[in-house]
């Protein structure tokens, strides 16, 4: 029996009672059943409303894992760069549908705010799981970072070497390029 019909059922013995009006027991009486009525009316209409935000975030919900099955084509997202996403999932950047070099030109640097932007970077490729990163000169100039890929400590040590040392290492790649 639904909240509305009860509330029926109820006025309708209040109704047979014959409850005098005039005596302040019938007084009360009467307008705790117009209270409830009331009441009754506005868990009616709240019901109402909580059913049609349910269908719509229902519809929502389904709307929105078409978008992420098309957006992702059906595959997990993972960084790459971090320790926690699994290394399975670092086939996903390689994949010529999703990254390739025109993603990574220069053209798109107004779109990105650096705060210094006459910083220099470098690449750095870490020994263990040959990740290449980019590091700018602060955190070469603490001594060692930690890849993001796998971890591993990387520690840059200077001294003793020279420009020239730089140089015959800057030769040797294009040399091994060509």
């Amino acid at each position: 029996m639904k909240l509305t019909e009860k509330m029926s059922y109820l006025q309708g013995l209040i109704d047979g009672l014959e409850i005098d009006k005039s005596t302040k027991e019938g007084k009360a009486l009467l307008q705790m059943s117009d209270v409830l009525a009331e009441l009754v009316v506005y868990v009616e209409d709240l019901q109402s409303q909580v059913d049609e935000l349910t269908e719509l975030c229902d519809t929502l919900d389904k709307d929105l894992s078409a978008v992420e099955d098309d957006f992702y084509n059906d595959k997990d997202f993972s960084c790459g760069n971090c320790v926690e996403c699994p290394e399975e999932d670092d086939e996903f950047l390689d994949d010529d549908e999703f990254l390739d070099d025109e993603d990574l030109s220069d053209d798109d640097d107004e779109d990105y705010d650096l705060e210094d932007d006459d910083e220099e970077l470098y690449e750095v490729t870490c020994p263990s799981c040959g990740d290449t990163i980019l590091v700018d000169e602060s955190m070469i100039d603490e001594g060692s970072i930690n890849c993001p890929n796998c971890g591993e400590l990387l520690e840059f040590d200077f001294e003793g070497l020279t420009i020239e040392d730089f140089e015959k290492d800057d030769e040797s790649k294009d040399d091994s390029e060509e």
